[in-house]
């Protein structure tokens, strides 16, 4: 029996009305619940003191008579729950009550939980992480990728059983998967610990899968990759995860596609960026370039567009070609092909070809730096700021 203050074990103020108290409970039950701690004895107490504090507070009549007299107006004689010796209380009712039969069934309540626990079972999903090229994810690929899954046990037919023998019903529980424990007013119910929820024991195990049912196999399959996947993208395979247990469906398969960086090509959304150089003869007369993009399978994901340099292009002017980039994972439309322009200044230059742009830069003057004054004008004015304006005359 408790004797801590309800209030105290419940953390709530005496003045919480129905809503706060249940939220509490509930939050205090899902933590110190015995089959979330292994059934430890020091959470199984805790356990009962919380119910034991609810069963009390949620109850109108009660909580008036603990408020008006502390334990001595609910203990009705040594029963917390009222007089006569008929109010035994068991806590999975009230943990039902305010979880409802779907944690009843996790946690062992009157929901059905340990009757289920015989029924089928359904496998574990499973997580394969593939890498693939950017030209894949343009064009799509068939792939071959092998899985680690567990599948039913050939040998016994994923019994667990040795062959020409059958489980066994379990003695500890009597085939109901689960056992209660009796502790003063209060019976807990838990997981089976001799045959683990199961409600059947194997005498003799099959010697292939060690009374397990299962094996561990490597699958080989066979996945299709979607034109235009991206990095990060997901695909869903149905039933090729685990094997389920006692006859349950496969779990499934979701492969996690991760994109290798390119050495040419970042992707953007639909559009595919890349940095092509120009000469500085081309640039500033104008002309045309070729730039790398992908394509058709016909020139084997790798083909080239051509650019229009305007006249007078400078590093960082960007080139639009539409319909060149990626395509839509789930349409016809496509991103563009977005080119830009990186001005090369020519290197290791002859004699005669410094005397030829020695002479360019003498006939174009100012001309040659059309953005010079503008900067220029600029940076005066920074500079007038920061020393003063008689430094810069």
């Amino acid at each position: 029996m408790a004797t801590r203050d309800y209030y105290e074990i419940l953390g709530v103020e005496r003045t919480i009305d129905a809503a706060g108290l249940k939220s509490a409970y509930r939050k205090l039950a899902m933590q110190h619940h015995p089959d979330r701690n292994g059934g430890c004895d020091d959470a199984m107490a805790r356990f009962k003191e919380i119910s034991e504090a609810y069963s009390v507070l949620s109850d109108d009549q009660k909580r008036a008579a603990y408020d008006r007299f502390g334990h001595a107006g609910v203990n009705g004689g040594g029963n917390p729950f009222g007089q006569g010796g008929a109010g035994f209380a068991d806590v999975n009712d009230i943990f039902s009550q305010v979880f409802g039969d779907a944690f009843g069934d996790v946690f062992g309540g009157r929901g059905g939980g340990g009757a289920r626990q015989h029924g089928p079972r359904r496998g574990s999903d499973l997580r394969y992480d593939l890498e693939i090229s950017l030209e894949q994810a343009y064009k799509g690929a068939d792939v071959e990728i092998g899985v680690p899954t567990t599948a039913s046990c050939d040998t016994c037919d994923g019994s667990g059983a040795k062959k020409g023998t059958k489980p066994v019903t379990c003695t500890t529980c009597q085939g109901a998967g689960r056992v209660r424990t009796a502790n003063g007013f209060f019976q807990v119910e838990r997981t089976c610990p001799r045959c683990g929820g199961q409600g059947q024991m194997i005498a003799e195990p099959c010697a292939t899968c060690h009374g397990h049912g299962q094996v561990r196999k490597n699958r080989t399959l066979q996945l299709k990759i979607p034109a235009g996947v991206d990095d990060g993208s997901r695909i869903r395979l149905s039933g090729e995860g685990d094997a389920g247990q006692r006859g349950g469906p496969r779990g499934d398969l979701y492969v996690f596609i991760s994109v290798t960086p390119h050495e040419l090509f970042e992707r953007d959304n639909l559009d595919l960026l890349v940095t092509v150089p120009v000469p500085m003869t081309t640039a500033a007369l104008g002309g045309e370039i070729d730039a790398p993009c992908l394509v058709s399978e016909a020139c084997d994901g790798r083909c080239k567009a051509p650019v229009t340099v305007p006249a007078g292009a400078q590093t960082g002017k960007t080139v639009r070609i539409k319909g060149k980039g990626m395509p839509h994972l789930n349409g016809r439309q496509r991103g563009d092909l977005v080119v830009e322009l990186f001005v090369e200044t020519p290197t290791d230059l002859t004699a005669r070809q410094k005397e030829l742009l020695e002479e360019l830069a003498a006939s174009l003057g100012d001309l040659q730096t059309p953005r010079n004054s503008s900067f220029a004008g600029k940076a005066k004015r920074f500079w007038a700021d920061i020393l003063g304006a008689e430094a810069t005359q």
